[in-house]
């Protein structure tokens, strides 16, 4: 009997043993660049000990390969870009609810998904961005007046293939319905006197350029060329203060829902959203910290106070289908 209650607690022990170890590191699949997570990985494995495995790659490809892998995933969280993305993931089902109160507290409420199946970690604003030789400030006003006669020829935009755009117009029909918002998007492409860029950066450049006077960028596409040459002739201007205020959306991550590392995954997630490392996961791409607690980059604070769109992001992912739909029949290509 003394035997046998010796060998119990020795299978104990090793079993104990065997999940502490494996435990001890959690898996991220990143649609995030490396450079923008290896540091806060290489902290958060300082901090506590547990080792951070990551991939990265296309927010599209990872989806997929998750899905593929199944429940052989090694992927415990996944992290992408865009809310339209972090919908369709949980839309997929490859992203489990949580019931973490460090999350709900760390993250308002319109930046996290409804079902607590995803969290935003960084907040972008997609704004209007102008060459400051052709425009004053006080010919502006909000998204919706680009459209407008004035702008013939001097409104420039990225592809509406991308999702940022995508999300755009998707908040749109939220808030205005189909018919209104196709009149908006025809008339901005009304005003566009060259074909779409394939990026926020070619468009502001071309912007600089003369091409046109006036573009609708992510604000952290701005930030790094304003780093690079802060004598380019360039500013940002915050649309819709009267109204809706200006277009909000998130970097964010969800943990999957065949997570063999779920314990850490979620204290990994909590850790990101947490006052300590938001500063310097926002700041890292020149974005807001999504955790309100948290002051933005001095360079992002420079850009000057404003209202953003109070909207819950997931509207984006709801509404991305007939957004895409609209555009392509806008003839916003």
């Amino acid at each position: 009997m003394k035997k046998l209650i010796t060998l119990s607690l020795t299978a104990l022990l090793v079993a104990a043993w065997t999940v502490s170890a494996f435990a001890s590191e959690v898996v991220v699949y990143s649609a995030r660049k490396e450079h923008l997570i290896k540091p806060l990985f290489e902290a958060y494995t300082a901090k506590t000990g547990v080792e951070v495995k990551y991939i990265t790659g296309k927010a599209g490809a990872l989806l997929e390969r998750i899905k593929a892998e199944g429940e052989n995933t090694p992927a415990d969280l996944f992290i992408t870009v865009d809310a339209g993305n972090l919908w369709h993931a949980a839309e997929e089902g490859v992203l489990q609810s949580l019931d973490s109160t460090a999350l709900n507290n760390n993250i308002p409420a319109h930046l996290r998904d409804p079902k607590n199946r995803w969290v935003g970690l960084s907040v972008r604003a997609r704004t209007i961005v102008y060459n400051t030789n052709k425009v004053k400030p006080s010919e502006l006003s909000t998204y919706e007046a680009l459209g407008d006669d004035e702008w013939k020829g001097r409104l420039l935009l990225r592809t509406s293939k991308k999702v940022y755009n995508q999300s755009l117009v998707a908040s749109l029909i939220a808030e205005k319905g189909e018919p209104e918002t196709e009149k908006i998007v025809k008339s901005w492409v009304a005003n566009m006197p060259v074909a779409p860029f394939a990026s926020d950066t070619k468009a502001i450049e071309a912007v600089v350029a003369g091409v046109g006077d006036v573009t609708i960028v992510n604000t952290y596409y701005f930030g790094r060329l304003i780093k690079k040459n802060p004598d380019l002739p360039l500013a940002i201007y915050w649309p819709n203060q009267a109204t809706t205020g200006v277009h909000m959306n998130v970097s964010g991550a969800g943990v999957t829902t065949h997570a063999k590392n779920k314990v850490e995954a979620v204290k990994l997630l909590e850790w990101l959203s947490s006052a300590e490392a938001q500063g310097k996961f926002a700041s890292l791409n020149q974005e807001f910290p999504a955790n309100e607690s948290v002051k933005a980059d001095p360079l992002v604070a420079s850009w000057g106070e404003f209202k953003g769109n109070p909207m819950n992001v997931a509207k984006y992912g709801e509404y991305q289908a007939a957004a895409i739909k609209l555009m392509d029949r806008a003839g916003y290509k």
